[in-house]
């Protein structure tokens, strides 16, 4: 395995690099992850088969981490309800984590760095190897934070794929129900609800973002006294 993992690097990064700069370029993904307009339509166009393209596109969203996840989200509820939406997105959340994660993990670190900054990955690497399960939970639990290159960042950790996998998904899902419900009171003109999710998102983006931030300068601040 030492052998072949130089050799799978040197082969993989830049396939997998220009694979997906084509896939944005190519087909506009990019602006239709901007336009929920624009995305319904291009999705309402493969028929029957708009939901595996919908899960693709989740998939997608997650690997290509600077693309809006958020307008996914929202289109899921909007165009198969809260209940099919959630699980939809769920599942090529699911898929796309997991991949993100093991190609950080067989790749390395020169491959994470195309898309995440490496200051970002210092500045969470240490910290979540020592509060990694229940931190990394609580991440995935906020609403807006960048949950996509957390899971690159995890996979160059020594947490467990199994631990991954189940602190991603059951972190994503509270911000994917709410996304999906979101979605659904548009299509039903349900103005309150909206705005009510809405409210319980920033409220726990707020929360969260509080004590994890305290805990990060809590953390740093003792890394430097240290040293």
């Amino acid at each position: 395995m030492p052998t072949t993992r130089p050799v799978l690097r040197f082969i993989l990064l830049p396939l997998l690099i220009a694979g997906g700069f084509f896939l944005v370029f190519h087909f506009d993904l990019y602006g239709l992850f901007l336009s929920k307009d624009r995305f319904e339509e291009y999705l309402t166009s493969f028929g029957p088969y708009s939901i595996f393209v919908f899960i693709l596109v989740q998939v997608l969203q997650v690997l290509l981490s600077p693309l809006p996840g958020d307008v996914t989200g929202l289109l899921g509820g909007y165009l198969y309800g809260a209940v099919m939406g959630t699980l939809y997105s769920t599942i090529g959340l699911v898929i796309g984590s997991m991949a993100a994660f093991y190609l950080a993990r067989l790749l390395g670190l020169p491959f994470v760095e195309r898309f995440v900054k490496p200051s970002v990955i210092r500045k969470y690497d240490h910290f979540l190897e020592h509060r990694g399960l229940f931190v990394s939970f609580v991440l995935f639990l906020i609403p807006g934070f960048p949950k996509d290159t957390l899971c690159y960042i995890l996979g160059l950790s020594h947490m467990k794929a199994g631990n991954f996998l189940v602190i991603s998904t059951c972190g994503r899902l509270l911000g994917t129900i709410l996304l999906s419900i979101q979605g659904t009171s548009v299509r039903e003109h349900q103005d309150t609800v909206f705005f009510v999710m809405l409210g319980i998102m920033t409220v726990i983006a707020l929360f969260g973002y509080f004590h994890v931030g305290r805990w990060l300068k809590e953390h740093l601040r003792g890394e430097h006294s240290k040293s």
